[in-house]
């Protein structure tokens, strides 16, 4: 039966594993997923189920996203994420103002260079791998729009690592994880995500989404 579900997923898996629980819960073995979440990372992820619905799926990937992220400035991983480990960058002092200001010059159309730690191909090979083997090599700049970068709240005092709450809304093809390490940049020292939350992929949203554990008893 082809369907379109809206799947709150938990951290801890990952979309494909998100996937492989819709086929088990419907018993329909075409399944597909529209825009990737880190294992880390929770929220929003529609699910198509029957083959009607998974032809269809590309019209879904292209969507404006909306997140919620924690972002720290001031530490940063290997990974640009909470899944590797962390070390300190430069101790800088810094006011609210100043961190408004340097959303607002990540805000609109950029170019952001993907993570090396990313599913993109160069030459043939997946960022990631290469990552793994210690390789990094130059990725250009990719066009991505920033429709909107908000300060929601802080979390820590004077001086760095500070800990900030943000809300943003972006286009396809926008890494998060780039926008806090470019976050810190702008700020003098390095940054990286510390968690994140999808609220909505166009007019979908999470609130109407429903978890695993739902959706098995349903």
């Amino acid at each position: 039966m082809a369907q379109l579900l809206l799947i709150d997923k938990p951290a801890g898996i990952t979309s494909h594993d998100v996937v492989d629980r819709v086929r088990k819960i419907t018993g329909e073995r075409t399944v597909g997923h529209a825009g990737t979440l880190d294992p880390f990372a929770t929220g929003l992820l529609i699910v198509a189920v029957g083959r009607e619905e998974t032809k269809n799926i590309a019209q879904y990937v292209g969507m404006t996203k909306e997140y919620e992220a924690e972002i720290c400035i001031g530490r940063t991983s290997t990974t640009l994420d909470p899944e590797s480990d962390v070390t300190d960058g430069p101790v800088v002092n810094m006011t609210e103002e100043m961190v408004k200001k340097a959303m607002q010059s990540l805000t609109g159309d950029i170019l952001q260079i993907p993570p090396m730690y990313s599913a993109i191909k160069i030459g043939g090979k997946k960022l990631y791998d290469l990552a793994r083997q210690g390789i990094e090599v130059e990725r250009a700049p990719r066009p991505v729009t920033i429709f909107s970068f908000a300060l929601l709240e802080t979390y820590s005092l004077q001086p760095t690592p500070y800990n900030l709450h943000c809300s943003i809304k972006c286009s396809s093809g926008t890494y998060i994880r780039a926008l806090a390490r470019d976050l810190g940049l702008a700020l003098g020292t390095v940054g990286y995500l510390t968690a994140l939350r999808r609220t909505a992929i166009g007019d979908f949203r999470v609130e109407n989404a429903v978890t695993l554990d739902a959706l098995a008893t349903s």
